[in-house]
């Protein structure tokens, strides 16, 4: 009888340890066809083959929280992953603004330099006071849409609703007459399609994933000259990511490097195969010039660039740490 309890005892304990694997819920607000929807699958993926008692599971498609509600409870400890625009946090840490900053990045190659620099230690700081860190950086670039006009400069937003992703962006539109209605780019179809919106502005891959090119007729896509980049890293709970263990912390961090070699290469990616996606679909495509370029820039240094710097402490010094990157 006593060799029956121990057998079940250690049968219990055996069963018990097996059920130990610890579940990540990371939450994000795009289609399963998205590029950082694959960013975070791919950390999955590699978390799952090394084998280490760790699982992360998907919530896409703002199925666990609204797109832009995911920075507070991923802080609080509420969720442990997301994959996130940081200028939607700009109301809890105004200086996570500057991640959308019209004319500040130049190129993707250069988006990776930024993510490398003291400029991104500097905003990884204000992060870990939120119990937040970055497990995977990346830039997007983006453009706009006009529902009856193309927009190439600021003379052509003037009188139109339009939506953008940042407070940056808005204060430079805003600027250039048009008004402003803020909405997450999940939002953007259905907004233009009752009418609430003339234009809008968000990435390339949001402008294909969320179908876009079926509520427009022009499209200023980010090539050569790109006005439009936002940092959009997939990031982490500080606490939870130090409460794993060494080989889960380990495997993490070897994921987190593949899916952010790949986040940059599709990057590169998506904006010629959005003009390619808007093209089929008869929408017309325009382009900036880097007179167009210059133009926006100007107005940014006087509206965005201005207000960033007056409104931030240490706005001036974060600007300048950003626009030293070469």
């Amino acid at each position: 009888m006593n060799n029956l309890l121990k057998y079940s005892t250690l049968t219990l304990m055996l069963l018990g340890g097996t059920a130990q694997a610890e579940e990540l819920r990371l939450s994000h607000q795009w289609s399963t066809s998205d590029v950082r929807h694959e960013v975070a699958q791919i950390v999955a993926d590699e978390v799952a083959a090394a084998d280490v008692d760790l699982e992360i599971k998907i919530f896409p498609s703002k199925s666990l929280f609204k797109p832009r509600e995911q920075y507070r409870p991923l802080s609080r400890g509420q969720l442990d992953m997301t994959v996130f625009p940081l200028s939607y946090a700009g109301g809890q840490q105004p200086s996570f603004n500057l991640t959308l900053m019209p004319g500040l990045v130049k190129n993707h190659d250069h988006a990776a330099r930024l993510s490398q620099s003291p400029f991104m230690a500097a905003l990884e700081e204000k992060m870990a006071e939120d119990d937040v860190m970055v497990l995977v950086h990346g830039y997007l670039a983006g453009g706009f849409v006009g529902k009856d006009k193309c927009i190439t400069n600021p003379n052509d937003v003037g009188g139109l609703q339009t939506r953008a992703a940042g407070k940056s962006f808005e204060q430079m539109l805003v600027g250039a007459g048009a008004s402003i209605t803020s909405m997450a780019s999940s939002e953007i179809y259905s907004a233009m399609q009752t009418g609430v919106l003339d234009a809008a502005n968000t990435s390339s891959s949001s402008f294909v994933s969320y179908r876009i090119f079926e509520q427009v007729s022009c499209y200023t896509p980010a090539s050569d000259i790109a006005l439009w980049f936002l940092y959009q890293p997939l990031l982490m709970n500080k606490s939870t990511f130090e409460g794993l263990t060494s080989e889960q912390q380990a495997a993490l961090l070897d994921a987190a490097k593949k899916a952010e070699a790949f986040y940059l290469e599709q990057a590169k990616l998506q904006d010629a195969a959005s003009v390619e996606v808007f093209r089929q679909a008869g929408v017309e495509i325009a382009e900036m010039t880097a007179e167009d370029f210059a133009a926006w820039q100007a107005l940014a240094q006087n509206t965005s660039y201005k207000a960033f710097v007056d409104d931030v402490p240490g706005g001036q010094d974060l600007l300048d740490k950003a626009l030293a990157v070469e």
